[in-house]
Formats: C-alpha cells, structure tokens, sequence
C-alpha cells in the first residue's frame, strides 16, 4: 500500500476543517429551531383596508421577530419568505418540515367588513364547529386557488369548505398540548400590552398551512387592519416594534419551559416533547388523589387499562383564572385546572377506562366545547393518548 506524505501545513488545515464540519453539526443539534412565516405575499395581498396592505405587515413583523431572536445564540430563525414573493401553504409547512423546526408560527393580520371589529386571535390547528373559526379558516385557505394545480394537489380539500379537512389525516393530537401552550403563551403577551384578547382562550381551526406542519404550529391573527386605529398601528414602525417583541418574548418563553434557558445543555428528542417537566401547583394533589381512587373509577370489562392510567377531556387553556364551579363550564362538574407561566389549562372528568373517556369527550363537545380533546396521565405524568391506550 503507497503512503502520502502530507506536510504539516496541510494536516493542520485539514484537521481544521474536519473539527469546523463537527462542530458545526454538533452544535446545530443544540439549536431551538424556529420557523416563521409570513401570510401572503407577491400577487396574494391578503386584506386591504384604507392603504394598509395585509401582505406587507405580515413580512414586516415576521422579519422584526425573526432580528430579536436572533439575539439569542441559541436559538436559529428559519423564514418561509422574507422578501414579497409568492409560496405555496405546502411548501410554507415543507419549509418548516426539512429544517426540522421545533415551532412553526404563521403571522397575519385580520379584517372584517365591521370596521369595528379590533383584537389579536390566536389558532392552533384542529376541527372546530364554530362559525367563526371556520370563517377564518375560510379566508385563510383560499389562497391555495391562487396556487397552480391547486386541485390534485390539495386533492379531497375545498378551501371554500373548510370540514372537508375532516376527512384528511389530522396530526393534531400529538403536538396539541404544545400548540396550545405556546398560542396562550402569545396571548398573554399581547394581554401584557393591553391588547384585546377575541373570545375565550385559545382557537381551533382547520387551516391548511399548520395540517401539514408537523412540529407544534401556531396562526396568528395580529389584529384588524379593517379597523381604523388598530391598522394604523399595525402599519407603524412602532406598532409592529411592540407586537413583534411580544411575540418573540412568548417564544422565549416557552422555548424556556419546554426546551430549557441555555444554561444547561438539553438534548431535545422531539418537538412535542418537554425536556423539562414543571409540576402542576394546584392540581397535582387532585391527580394523585385521583390516582390512588383508581380502583373506584368506573371500569368495564372492554379497553381497560391500568389504574395508574388517568384519560381526561382538556377544555380549554386560557391566561385567566376561572372558578372551577359548574356555571363557569356550561354545567359541567368534575373539572380540574393545571396552572404554568400564567396559563390555566382546564380539563374534564378522569376515568381510567378509555370508552368511558371517550364519552365524557362527546358530553364536553355536546356542552359546546367543540375544540375538546382527550389527554392522558400516568402516575401523574402527561404521556400521549396512544401510548395510554397501549
């Protein structure tokens, strides 16, 4: 075998560029990964009221958020666009997708032909039977037409019919919780600011550019540009300041709870996943009573699981801090509330039987909680409703 002799300049250059390639891919790996885009964009102005044009306030404030992020070396910024260009809802959540992102957050601005409607809405992804949000889904979706080929590729999908997600696959219920989190999280700084916070808690709504992230994904609805003095402030340079820098506080925040403040490594194994559990102050002695009543809860010989198994029906998560009597919850009883970083999250019921569950899920939505779902607990812990079910 001939041996090449390399001189020690070229070894030290090369051992050079082979500890930059490692650490470059070491220290990615470490990386809170954050995708943001702005709605609309090129030809899809989005709305347009008294010259405020939708599209650009959008890059406008995704580019702002994007720079304070950027501050924090932890933390690496992914664009769908930050220029006026046109893309796809697709390619919007493939962005996200191949970079691996552990957040996706889609900025807009809202509108409504009631001039005096005004607030900041916050979207996770889901079904929702509420006029409203599918509304704005509705307005949402129908830039897919502006799309070529729009229909094979949204095939199945009528973005003037948003229920027709129903029947596409959903990948909601695994990122939910941390959907949720982080859109309450959004709320609450807005709240901070003094901003009007439309409805109760966070919404759900079937828009076509979070079904097909799949990471934790959020829409949010900064305000109305229909309206007369929140769209200018939405257009100013000092408006777009002030909610960008409470947008960017939220993500840092929850990447803080979720994935740790950078002052101890965390490997992050998956988006959903919280790396660093915070007990639940005032309702981790309600679970553990729960737990060690197991054996009273109702069972039935089909689907059972272990006692140490808890099914219930989360309602709804909110910045406010709601009584926990029957009137507050459209006359539901049994409700318990999970509180962190100022977000209350109220669930329903507790059975450890998984068709029983199911059932107080179908009483929670027949009492008009239509964005209900089913979360699961073991010995206390928050585990996934597929591995509860196993």
């Amino acid at each position: 075998m001939k041996l090449i002799k390399v001189n020690r300049k070229t070894y030290t250059i090369m051992l050079f560029l082979i500890l930059l390639v490692y650490n470059s891919s070491f220290g990615q790996s470490n990386l809170f990964k954050v995708t943001l885009d702005a709605g609309h964009g090129a030809h899809d102005f989005g709305a347009t009221y008294n010259g405020h044009i939708e599209k650009n306030i959008n890059l406008a404030l995704v580019l702002k958020v994007g720079k304070l992020l950027e501050k924090n070396p932890k933390i690496d910024v992914i664009y769908t666009r930050k220029t006026d260009v046109f893309i796809d809802l697709i390619e919007r959540a493939n962005i996200a997708n191949r970079a691996n992102s552990n957040i996706f957050v889609s900025i807009h601005c809202n509108a409504n032909k009631n001039t005096a409607g005004d607030g900041t809405e916050s979207y996770v992804m889901g079904m929702s039977k509420t006029a409203s949000n599918l509304e704005a889904a509705k307005k949402e979706n129908s830039v897919i037409t502006l799309e070529k080929d729009y229909k094979q590729k949204y095939e199945g999908f009528d973005p003037n019919s948003p229920e027709t997600m129903i029947g596409m696959t959903l990948m909601q219920e695994e990122y939910m919780d941390n959907s949720i989190s982080l859109a309450s999280m959004v709320e609450d700084a807005f709240g901070k600011l003094g901003k009007k916070i439309r409805g109760e808690g966070v919404k759900q709504a079937p828009f076509m550019v979070l079904h097909k992230a799949y990471m934790p994904r959020i829409l949010i609805e900064t305000g109305f540009i229909s309206n007369y003095t929140e769209g200018n402030l939405l257009d100013s340079e000092e408006g777009q300041n002030e909610i960008a820098k409470a947008i960017a506080d939220a993500i840092i925040s929850y990447k803080n709870e979720y994935f740790g403040n950078g002052n101890i490594e965390n490997e992050i194994e998956k988006p959903s996943q919280k790396i660093i559990e915070k007990p639940a102050k005032d309702t981790s002695s309600s679970i553990k009573t729960q737990l060690k009543e197991g054996s009273a809860l109702k069972n039935t010989q089909n689907n059972q699981v272990p006692s140490a198994i808890i099914f219930k029906v989360q309602l709804l998560a909110s910045s406010k801090k709601i009584e926990l009597i029957p009137n507050n919850f459209n006359g539901l009883k049994n409700i318990t509330m999970e509180s962190g970083n100022k977000i209350y999250k109220y669930m329903y019921g507790g059975t450890s039987d998984y068709d029983e569950a199911k059932k107080q899920l179908e009483q929670a939505k027949s009492k008009g909680y239509d964005s209900a779902y089913l979360i699961a607990f073991k010995n206390g812990e928050k585990i996934s409703v597929q591995d509860a079910i196993k």
